[in-house]
C-alpha cells in the first residue's frame, strides 16, 4: 500500500480537474450548500462547533484554494426565506476574463436557483458541459476540510516573534556562518532501548522531544518565525539554458538506444591492454572491460555468476551478521546469467549491459522479491513483487539483478546500521560503517563484487556511502528519475540513482535509467536530458569556462582537515591544470535549511508508515527509527507549511548565487567513515553529532532537487575514503558529470579495499 502526501493528493485532483478542463470551460456550482445559518444565542458568548454548517458551507468551494484556480461568486437570488443565494463559477488556471464575462451574464440574468439560471445561460448560447448536481462527486479528493486547535503548550513555546526579511532583501554581507552544534544524547544498548520507551511514553515523551526540539532551535525557526515567502511544496525552476558540449537524449525512446548514445559519449578506452597490462596497480574493472570479456569469450556471465554467488553465500555465513543483501535466489541469478551468456554465445547482446550485475536497493521493486525497505514485516503488508520502473529499464538492456541490497531501514539514518540483518560493513575498513541508507549498494561496489547498483536518495543516502566507501554517487535532479515502484514515489525529496566505481560507468547506468514520470513532466518542465560528449573540443572548452562555488567557512567546518585540505588541493588543481575559477560564495540560513528538509522528509515517511503503524507494526521497527518517528509525530501542520516556506527562500538563495557560478563544490561529508560501536549491533543507536557531519554539505540537493555527485579524490590519514561532492543547477547532470570525471582523472590512483573480490578474472 503506497500512502501519498497532502501534496501528492492534490497533484492527483489537479489532473482530475484538468481532464475536466477539457471538456468545459468552466465550472458551475452553487456557492454554499446553504444559505446563512442562524446564530445561537449561546454561540454569542464562547462561540460554537458545527461541522454540518462548515461542511454546507465549504462544500463547493475548496478545489479552487487547494488547486489555485480562480472562482467567483455572483448574487442570483433568494431563497424562500429572502436569503440571498450565490453562484460559483469556477476557470481554468489565469482564466478570470472567461469567468468575469460569464458573471456579467449572470448578474443580468438573475433568476432564482440552479436549474433556472443555468437555463437561462443556455438561452444565451452558452453550453452546459457538467451538471451542478452531484458535482462534488464527480470531482474525486475534494471534501469539507477544518483546522486542528493547537495545544496550550505550542502557544507558550513560540517564545519572542522573529520576523525575516523577504529573501530579494537579505544583505548577504551581514551573514554570518554559525557552526552546526546538535544537542543530542549518544546513546546504544540498552541504555538507548530505555530512551526510546521514555520517547513513546504518553506524557514524558512529548515533553523530551519538546525540550531537544527547543534545544536545537527548532521551534525558533518554524514558530516563531513570520516567513514572508509563499510555500513551496515540490521544487519549482525557472527556465534553465541548454548545457555547451552534450548529446541530446530521448527520454521516451528505448533505453538500449540510450545506453548505446551514451557509450559514444565516453573517452577512447581500449579493454584489451587493460586485460593484458599490468594489475601491480588496484583499479576497478569497468563496464566495458567485461563487455570485452564476454565478447571475446574470455570469461561467460554464468562464470562469473558463479564466482559472485560463493561470494555472497560466504557473506551470509558471517558473524556477527554483515549481509551485502538481504534478498537474495541463487537459482535467480543463474537463470539471468545463462540467458545473457546464451545472447552472447548467439551474438545478439542486448547493449554494453547485457551481463553486467547489479543490486537494487531494498526499498526499489525488483522482481521476483518483495521489497521490505529492510524492515523484518513490510512484506506482510505489501506485495508487489514487480520492477520499478527504473529497474525494468535496466532489465530491458540485459543488467543482470543479484538481489536486494541491505540499507538502513525504511532509509531513516545515515549509517547504514541495520539489527534486523545485520549492519553492512565498510569494504575500507569493517569496523567502520558504510554510510546510508544506501549502504549495500554502495559496500557490494567498492567491493568489486558488482560494477554498479541503484540507491535512492532523500537526504544524502546514495552520496553519503558513496563518499565513505571510495565509489562515485548520482543523485539526479527530482523528476529527471521516475520514482514509481520504490517505497519514496510519493515524497518531494527523494530520487533513485546510480552508484558506481566510476564516472564513466554511472554515467551508462543513468542514461539508462533516466526518464520523468509523465505527471512530473508535466508539472517540472524539465530540461531535455542530455550528456557531456566528453572527449569533444566544445567540452573541454566549456570546463575552462567554469566558475565553481566555494562557501570557505562552510567548505571547512569538517571533523579533520583531511578533508578540507585533499578537497582544496582538487580544486587548485582544476584551477591550475583546467583554468576553472574557484568564486568565493554565501550561502545562507543553513540551519533552516536543515530544519526544513527534516521536517519535509519526516513528515514525508511519517504519512507513508502511518497505516502500518496504527496496525501496531511501529514497535517492531529499529529503536533508531522508532526515535526518528515519535520526533516526526511532534511536528504540525504549521511546521509543515513553514518548512516549505523555507524550502522558497532557499530555493530563491541558490538561483541567485547559480548566476555568479555553475557548480557548487563542497566536501560530500564532514567526517570520513565513523566505527561502529560493538553496542550499536544488537539494538542500533543514535548519534546525530555523527549524523550532523555525514549531512552537512548534502541537504541542500534534496530539500532543492538539485543535482549532485559525490567523486572519490583520495583518503584521509587512516586510509579512509574522502569524497568531493558537485552540486549543479537543476537538470544540469551532465555539467557536473563532465566535471567529475576530470575529477575523477586528477584524483590519481586508488587503494584496493581490504575486503575485495575480482570477480571478473580472478587470479
Amino acid at each position: 500500500m503506497v500512502v501519498m502526501p497532502i501534496s501528492d493528493f492534490r497533484r492527483r485532483v489537479m489532473h482530475h480537474h484538468t481532464e475536466i478542463f477539457k471538456k468545459a470551460d468552466v465550472i458551475v456550482t452553487p456557492t454554499t450548500g446553504t444559505t446563512a445559518p442562524k446564530i445561537p444565542p449561546s454561540a454569542l458568548k464562547y462561540g460554537e462547533t458545527d461541522m454540518q454548517v462548515t461542511g454546507s458551507l465549504v462544500r463547493f468551494v475548496i478545489a479552487a484554494n487547494l488547486l489555485g484556480l480562480p472562482a467567483i461568486s455572483v448574487p442570483i437570488g433568494y431563497d424562500k426565506q429572502g436569503l440571498p443565494i450565490g453562484l460559483q463559477l469556477m476557470g481554468r488556471p489565469w482564466g478570470e476574463a472567461s469567468i468575469l464575462r460569464l458573471a456579467s451574464v449572470v448578474e443580468v440574468h438573475l433568476f432564482s436557483f440552479r436549474a433556472p439560471i443555468l437555463r437561462s445561460l443556455a438561452r444565451c448560447g452558452i453550453s452546459q458541459s457538467l451538471s451542478t448536481s452531484g458535482e462534488r462527486n464527480r470531482v474525486p479528493g475534494i471534501s469539507p476540510c477544518f483546522g486542528v486547535i493547537s495545544s496550550f503548550k505550542n502557544y507558550f513555546d513560540m517564545g519572542k516573534k522573529r520576523v525575516m526579511l523577504p529573501a530579494e532583501e537579505l544583505d548577504l554581507s551581514t551573514v554570518k556562518y554559525e557552526a552546526e552544534d546538535i544537542d543530542a544524547p549518544h546513546l546504544t544498548g540498552l541504555t538507548f532501548r530505555l530512551f526510546v520507551k521514555i520517547l513513546e511514553a504518553p506524557l514524558i515523551g512529548p515533553a523530551v522531544i519538546s525540550y531537544l526540539k527547543n534545544k536545537n532551535r527548532m521551534v525558533e525557526f518554524l514558530r516563531s518565525t513570520v516567513i514572508p515567502e509563499p510555500p513551496m511544496y515540490r521544487p519549482e525552476y525557472p527556465p534553465q539554458d541548454p548545457e555547451p558540449g552534450t548529446i541530446l537524449l530521448d527520454e521516451d525512446g528505448n533505453p538500449k538506444d540510450r545506453v548505446e548514445l551514451a557509450l559514444k559519449c565516453l573517452p577512447d578506452y581500449d579493454p584489451a591492454n587493460s586485460w593484458n597490462g599490468n594489475l601491480s596497480q588496484f583499479r576497478y574493472w569497468k563496464i566495458r572491460d567485461y563487455a570485452y570479456a564476454y565478447r571475446s569469450k574470455l570469461v561467460t556471465p554464468s562464470m562469473v555468476a558463479e564466482r559472485i554467488i560463493t561470494v555472497i553465500e560466504e557473506f551470509s555465513h558471517k558473524k556477527p551478521p554483515a549481509p551485502l543483501l538481504i534478498s537474495f535466489d541463487a537459482e535467480e541469478v543463474r537463470k539471468q546469467a545463462a540467458a545473457s551468456t546464451k545472447r552472447f554465445e548467439e551474438g545478439k547482446e542486448l547493449s554494453i549491459l547485457d551481463g553486467i550485475f547489479m543490486a537494487i536497493k531494498d526499498d526499489i521493486g525488483c522482481h521476483p522479491y518483495i521489497m521490505k525497505g529492510a524492515t523484518t514485516w513490510k512484506d506482510e503488508t505489501n506485495s508487489n513483487n514487480e520492477d520499478a520502473v527504473c529497474v525494468s529499464r535496466l532489465r530491458t538492456c540485459g543488467v543482470i539483478l543479484v538481489g536486494k541490497a541491505n540499507m538502513h531501514e525504511m532509509g531513516m539514518g545515515t549509517t547504514g546500521n541495520n539489527p534486523n540483518y545485520g549492519t553492512t560493513r565498510n569494504p575500507h575498513a569493517p569496523e567502520r560503517y558504510t554510510g546510508g541508507s544506501s549502504s549495500g549498494p554502495a559496500a557490494i561496489v567498492a567491493s568489486g563484487i558488482c560494477s554498479a547498483a541503484l540507491g535512492t536518495d532523500g537526504g544524502g543516502s546514495i552520496r553519503i556511502p558513496s563518499s565513505l566507501c571510495g565509489v562515485v554517487g548520482l543523485k539526479t535532479t527530482y523528476g529527471r528519475t521516475d520514482l514509481r515502484g520504490s517505497l519514496c514515489e510519493s515524497g518531494t525529496v527523494d530520487i533513485i540513482g546510480p552508484i558506481a566505481s566510476s564516472v564513466e560507468d554511472v554515467t551508462l547506468v543513468y542514461a539508462t535509467i533516466l526518464g520523468s514520470h509523465p505527471m512530473d513532466r508535466n508539472i517540472l518542465k524539465p530540461s531535455p536530458p542530455c550528456l557531456p560528449n566528453f572527449p569533444s573540443i566544445e567540452s573541454l572548452n566549456a570546463m575552462g569556462s567554469l566558475r565553481l562555488g566555494k562557501y570557505t567557512q562552510w567548505f571547512n567546518d569538517v571533523h579533520s582537515t583531511d578533508i578540507s585540505d585533499k578537497c582544496e588541493d582538487i580544486l587548485n588543481q582544476l584551477s591550475k591544470t583546467h583554468g576553472c575559477e574557484v568564486v568565493e560564495i554565501v550561502i545562507p540560513e543553513l540551519h533552516e535549511m536543515r530544519t526544513a528538509h527534516l521536517v519535509s522528509i519526516g513528515s514525508e515517511m511519517l504519512t507513508a508508515l502511518n497505516p502500518d503503524c496504527e496496525d501496531g507494526k511501529g514497535k517492531e521497527l529499529n529503536y533508531d527509527t522508532r526515535t526518528s518517528m515519535a520526533l516526526f509525530r511532534s511536528f504540525t501542520a504549521s511546521d509543515y507549511v513553514a518548512a516549505q516556506s523555507i524550502r522558497r527562500r532557499i530555493m530563491y538563495h541558490h538561483m541567485e548565487i547559480f548566476k555568479k557560478v555553475d557548480v557548487i563544490v563542497t566536501p560530500t561529508t564532514g567526517m570520513t567513515a565513523p566505527k561502529i560501536p560493538p553496542s550499536a549491533l544488537k539494538y542500533g543507536e543514535t548519534d546525530m553529532h555523527v549524523t550532523g557531519y555525514l549531512m552537512r554539505f548534502v541537504v541542500a540537493a534534496n530539500l532543492l532537487g538539485l543535482p549532485a555527485i559525490s567523486v572519490p579524490i583520495g583518503y584521509d590519514k587512516q586510509g579512509l575514503p574522502i569524497g568531493l561532492q558537485l552540486m549543479g543547477r537543476p537538470w544540469g547532470e551532465a555539467s557536473i558529470l563532465r566535471l567529475a570525471s576530470v575529477v575523477e582523472e586528477l584524483s590519481g590512483s586508488k587503494k584496493r579495499p581490504v575486503s575485495f573480490y575480482d570477480v571478473l578474472k580472478e587470479s
